[in-house]
């Protein structure tokens, strides 16, 4: 029996550079990170990709939007998840006040202000203690400017107009991980306890001192904890 296939799905804007330690650390997956995000306009659109690029049974490990994006796909192929695990996520729909600093946003990223959006905001991606910590942050604008004004409209697009897993979620019988850090500004801790409580046999874990930049915050943390769980998923 082989093992299912390990997929890394990025948040907003981000790329495999958020994953980076989490590929070292669980190398013998032999783990992908997927683009889907970056090619579609909308999630069921990406999870419909996602799920005819890679064969066979998955277990789809996504932060931020890519969590929303691995709940998606559960919710299209229940029967090709062999787990979940959703780091600094929420099955929530869009709430109207965070729909028009998007759409703020948005206005601003077609006037070609990327940076200047950007930039005044990365304090709230990490833990207070870290927002000023020049090669975490210049790592997180780093891929973040990378991704450009374009992807940030369509793939903020996306997220704006994102179902309600909530929905779905009390079907889904795979293992499932659900992980939040302790003062994550852009999906509170409630987010996560509530998908916690809405996946049977869900296991949470509170990453302490963290913000909403888990991989990147706390990644022994994170990969010690990834670690444990894959090891109940391998035959």
């Amino acid at each position: 029996m082989t093992r299912p296939r390990l997929v890394f799905l990025p948040g907003l804007a981000a790329d495999e550079q958020m994953w980076r330690s989490q590929c070292e650390a669980l190398a013998d997956w032999r783990p992908a990170v997927a683009d889907v995000h970056t090619h579609h306009a909308t999630l069921p659109e990406m999870a419909s990709a996602l799920l005819r690029q890679y064969e066979g049974d998955l277990v789809l490990c996504g932060a931020s939007m890519g969590g929303m994006l691995a709940m998606e796909a559960a919710r299209q192929a229940p029967q090709r998840v062999a787990g979940l695990a959703l780091l600094g996520t929420t099955a929530r729909p869009e709430s109207e006040d965070m729909r028009q600093v998007r759409e703020k946003a948005i206005e601003l990223f077609a006037q070609g202000m990327v940076r200047e959006v950007i930039e005044p905001n990365v304090a709230f991606a990490f833990h207070p203690s870290r927002a000023r910590e020049g090669r975490l942050v210049g790592g997180y604008l780093e891929f973040v400017l990378r991704a450009g004004a374009h992807q940030l409209i369509r793939q903020n697009r996306a997220v704006i107009m994102r179902p309600d897993a909530r929905t779905h979620l009390p079907l889904l019988r795979c293992p499932t991980l659900v992980m939040c850090g302790d003062a994550d500004q852009l999906t509170p801790k409630d987010c996560a306890e509530e998908i916690a409580s809405l996946i049977p046999g869900a296991h949470f874990v509170m990453v302490p001192e963290c913000g909403h930049m888990l991989t990147m915050e706390r990644p022994e943390f994170v990969n010690a904890a990834l670690r444990s769980w894959l090891d109940t998923l391998a035959p």
